[in-house]
């Protein structure tokens, strides 16, 4: 178990950054609500939190100029996060599966041991991620489901393994009824994209003992 966890949880460190945010666009469809999920609204302001988080702690950063330049708008990318918590909650609950506080809390440990310290630890996330550090636990519980949804489904480390995890999120997705408003763009549930913002680490996380590439 340990193993398994320590595997899905070393990719957070091997990660690139992610892909170039875009600017929101559109029309405003969907007043107060950035999305709605499963019949639950994501709105707007809590979307507009989650950005002042992370560029509060840019702003904190010695990095910062660049953090911020690099991370484009977050809007979308924020609620992207948003939106794939919940895809991956329930596929996690169609897989059977659930973490624990304590495993949350072990997992950020073993992070930080291999990071050099808790304080590269929120760093690597803000940069790679643009995760603030109040948002961590988050990200890191997201990434420990990934890796048990994995094991329980048996996708294994491989271009089919990642395949047959694909597939599990979208028969999420789909299940969830996600419905965007189109400022931010539009949702695809097969490709699990909005609009054209896709993070890498979702097609990346296997139970192997190397993450393999997204392309590869």
């Amino acid at each position: 178990m340990h193993r398994r966890r320590r595997t899905a949880l070393a990719l957070s460190a091997a990660l690139v950054a992610a892909a170039p945010l875009l600017a929101a666009c559109g029309s405003e469809a969907h007043p107060g609500a950035a999305a709605v999920v499963g019949g639950q609204r994501i709105e707007v302001s809590t979307v507009q939190a989650e950005v002042r988080d992370v560029r509060d702690a840019q702003q904190a950063s010695p990095q910062s100029a660049q953090l911020i330049k690099d991370s484009g708008q977050l809007g979308r990318a924020k609620l992207y996060d948003l939106i794939v918590d919940r895809v991956v909650g329930r596929a996690a609950e169609d897989a059977g599966v659930d973490v624990s506080r304590k495993e949350i809390q072990e997992g950020r440990d073993e992070l930080a041991e291999q990071s050099g310290g808790e304080e590269q630890l929120t760093a690597m996330y803000l940069q790679q991620r643009g995760v603030a550090p109040d948002q961590l636990d988050s990200a890191v519980r997201r990434d420990i489901l990934v890796g048990k949804i994995a094991t329980a489904i048996g996708a294994t480390n491989s271009p089919e393994g990642q395949q047959k995890l694909n597939e599990a999120f979208t028969a999420a997705a789909k299940s969830l009824d996600i419905d965007v408003n189109p400022r931010y763009g539009a949702w695809d549930d097969k490709k699990l994209e909005l609009g054209a913002y896709k993070a890498p680490w979702i097609t990346q996380v296997s139970q192997g003992t190397e993450p393999v590439e997204a392309g590869a």
